[in-house]
């Protein structure tokens, strides 16, 4: 029999009532009242509720939404400031009551929402950790016996005994941080708390969500594409307080990404999605004499003290999902050698190139060619564009309609821990910082890393190994 999901939300809402003066809440009130005496559905009572509808708006911050989140699950949420994230949170934290639907949560919740929520801020440090911490549900000797422990992860120093209206943004994360880190929570939701410490304490917190998703469920709401995908299986998007997706971290913030491209110029993009019934795995290679261009060569050449990385090179796919408003068409994204010949194999360490062109439909200026090279998560791992070059020779790139453009972008293929990989290719016309999409496709090319020896990190460097005795 399936365990019961650690959190149901069930067509839950929440709306607000807005009045259109401080007055109209008076006025409300005793229309209410009024309400209150008056036969259900009669005239009189139909003519009072006209008139306190009048008196206000309601302000749907949380349209009906139902989400399961299952034990051990982590979600992210995604979705632009004002998209419903933090309600949700808050309703599911029991800060909240919704106006309709249910929420069911099954275990001990631990919530970073608004930063400083439950704390006082004329208390001291110390004091406030009793007091979030015995809000959590510990008992007075509990805290007792993890102080020491939340005071090391917090690392606040002198500041523990003053009080947290003098502290910065940061130390209030830190303390509010290392309190539900130490309250043995079943279930955490964390609201943007990592956006405001700094890089050493930001790790910590991550090394520590990673250990405590072995068996807690998280909710976690970042607008950093990179930690909902590292962190987190499935997304929510929300959007104007509507549910827009659920799906895996992966697709999510892909959309997310798009629906981010419109709202630089107000305009709908164009989007195609995969044919039904595409493989979502990486195609077969190509036939062709890539393995005769010298791939043993290089693999002997490059095997760098022993640490091999073969990597497998699959066909440029132009029908995978894109989005972009089509004034220009990507139509060849590859991986060549140094002599600029097609690659179907590779090897970590050598010197390759993606090519990136684009036929052009119209008359284009200010032109921009680009890739990303992502893992299977969605992670970006590296990624360029044309606009150095604009920069450097003081030359916009710009096309005929017909004319086809093409970038070259050469170096060291880093070696890749064992798994799958994509490369995105994207044109766009404008500015690094204010451009427009004009044809961007999603996991064009994919490649396969084979690397027996494995490796720590997202990349690894192609390095040559030497070791010797010093006298």
């Amino acid at each position: 029999m399936n365990a019961p999901p650690a959190i149901s939300v069930r067509d839950v809402s929440k709306t607000y009532r807005i009045w259109n003066a401080p007055a109209a809440r008076i006025k409300g009130l005793g229309w209410q009242l009024l309400l209150r005496v008056l036969p259900a559905g009669s005239r009189l009572a139909r003519w009072a509720g006209r008139h306190e509808a009048a008196l206000y708006r309601d302000f749907h911050a949380l349209s009906p939404l139902s989400l399961e989140v299952a034990r051990g699950e982590a979600v992210g949420i995604v979705g632009r400031n004002g998209s419903g994230k933090s309600t949700l949170l808050q309703l599911i934290a029991g800060t909240l009551h919704p106006t309709g639907g249910t929420v069911e949560v099954r275990g001990r919740v631990a919530a970073l929402l608004e930063l400083g929520s439950g704390f006082d801020p004329e208390f001291t440090g110390r004091e406030n950790v009793y007091l979030n911490a015995s809000i959590l549900g510990l008992s007075r000797p509990q805290i007792e016996a993890r102080f020491a422990d939340i005071v090391a992860f917090a690392d606040i120093g002198d500041f523990l005994d003053q009080p947290i209206k003098t502290y910065s943004s940061g130390m209030v994360m830190r303390l509010a941080f290392a309190v539900i880190a130490h309250v043995d929570a079943d279930i955490l939701i964390v609201d943007e708390a990592l956006a405001v410490g700094d890089f050493f304490f930001v790790q910590k917190c991550l090394r520590w969500l990673a250990t405590f998703m072995e068996h807690g469920t998280l909710l976690l709401v970042s607008h950093e594409g990179a930690t909902v995908t590292r962190l987190c299986q499935r997304a929510l998007w929300l959007d104007h307080g509507a549910a827009r997706m659920i799906a895996t971290s992966k697709v999510v913030y892909e959309h997310y990404l798009e629906a981010y491209h419109e709202s630089l110029t107000g305009r709908a993009l164009p989007r195609r999605e995969p044919a039904p019934g595409a493989a979502a795995e990486a195609p077969p290679p190509e036939p062709g004499a890539a393995q005769e261009l010298g791939y043993d060569q290089r693999r002997q050449f490059l095997n760098h003290g022993g640490h091999l990385n073969e990597i497998r090179v699959f066909a440029f796919n132009p029908g995978a999902r894109d989005f972009g408003y089509g004034r220009a068409e990507i139509i060849r994204t590859e991986l060549l050698d140094e002599s600029g010949r097609k690659l179907s194999h590779a090897v970590g360490g050598e010197t390759v190139c993606i090519l990136v062109q684009a036929r052009c439909r119209e008359d284009l200026s200010d032109l921009i060619l680009g890739f990303t090279v992502k893992n299977k998560l969605g992670q970006i791992l590296f990624a360029d564009n044309t606009c150095p070059l604009t920069y450097r020779e003081q030359r916009p790139l710009a096309a005929r309609a017909g004319q086809v453009v093409e970038a070259r972008f050469t170096f060291a293929m880093p070696i890749m821990p064992w798994g799958q990989y994509s490369i995105s290719p994207a044109v766009a016309t404008g500015t690094l910082e204010q451009h427009a999409q004009e044809h961007w496709i999603h996991d064009a090319l994919l490649f396969e890393s084979h690397n027996p020896h494995g490796h720590l990190g997202l990349l690894g460097l192609p390095v040559h190994l030497s070791a010797r005795i010093l006298e």
